[in-house]
C-alpha cells in the first residue's frame, strides 16, 4: 500500500473509538502497508502500582497460534542439562564461555534459560541481561532443571508479560500475516492471562486502557467492558 493509499485507508479509522478486538485486528491487517511482516502488539495500562511488591503483574503464557518469530535461545548449563539442550535444538549452549561472551558485550539471543545451580554464574552478567529483559527468572520458567520443557514452551510461542515503569504491559500477539482468527485467539489468551494475574490488592478499574497496534500501524483503542 502506497503512502496515499494508506492515508485514504486511515480516513476509515476513528482513533477516539473503542473497537471490538476482532474489528481492530481486521482493521490493522487491512491497513498494513509495508513490505515486512509487522508484529501485532497488545498494550494494556493497568490500575496497579508496580512499585508495590504486592501489585506486580508478571508471568508467561503460551499463545495458541505461536508468535510467528523464531527465537534464538541460549542455555547456560553443564553436564546432562547442557547435553539435553544441544539435543533439543538450543541455539547456544555453554557455561563460563557464554558468560565471558556476554561480559564482552554479546547479546545476540532472545531468551536465556539456565539451571538453578548456574544462577550464581549468571548473576555476574545480571547488569547486562536485566535491562534487556533477558535475565532468567523462576516465574517465567527460564530457571529450571527441566530444560526440555523450557525449550518446548519457547518454541510453542511462550511470551512473558510484565509491567513497565508506567504500569503498562506491552506484549506481542503474532504477525500481521496471521489469519485474523489466529490473532484473535492469541489476543484472548493473553487478555485472559492478564485478567487472572490481577493482584488481590489492586483497587478500582484494573484495565485502564487496552490498545492494539502493528509495527507501522495506528494504535486502536479496545472495548474491554
Amino acid at each position: 500500500m502506497s503512502g496515499k493509499k494508506f492515508e485514504e485507508a486511515m480516513k476509515n479509522v476513528d482513533l477516539t473509538k473503542a473497537y471490538e478486538p476482532q474489528e481492530a485486528i481486521e482493521l490493522l491487517v487491512k491497513l498494513s502497508h509495508v513490505k515486512f511482516d509487522e508484529t501485532v502488539e497488545l498494550h494494556a495500562r493497568l490500575g496497579v502500582d508496580g512499585r508495590q511488591a504486592d501489585q506486580q503483574v508478571r508471568g508467561t503464557v503460551v499463545l495458541p497460534a505461536g508468535t510467528g518469530k523464531k527465537l534464538r535461545v541460549l542455555v547456560i548449563a553443564k553436564g546432562d542439562p547442557a547435553d539435553i539442550a544441544e539435543k533439543e535444538g538450543a541455539d547456544f549452549v555453554g557455561g563460563d564461555d557464554m558468560i565471558a561472551k556476554i561480559q564482552g558485550g554479546w547479546t545476540d539471543f532472545d531468551v536465556c534459560i539456565t539451571t538453578p545451580d548456574m544462577m550464581g554464574l549468571v548473576g555476574r552478567v545480571a547488569k547486562v541481561l536485566g535491562p534487556r529483559g533477558l535475565m532468567p527468572n523462576i516465574k517465567s520458567g527460564t530457571v529450571t532443571m527441566d530444560v526440555t520443557k523450557a525449550l518446548n514452551d519457547v518454541k510453542a510461542g511462550k511470551v512473558e508479560y510484565r509491567l513497565d515503569k508506567a504500569n503498562i504491559v506491552h506484549c506481542p500477539i503474532g504477525k500481521i500475516s496471521f489469519a485474523a482468527e489466529k490473532l484473535m485467539q492469541n489476543y484472548q489468551t493473553l487478555f485472559d492471562a492478564l485478567a487472572k494475574a490481577k493482584p488481590a490488592s489492586a483497587k478500582g478499574t484494573y484495565f485502564k486502557s487496552v490498545t492494539l497496534s502493528s509495527t507501522m500501524g495506528p494504535g486502536l483503542k479496545i472495548n474491554v467492558l
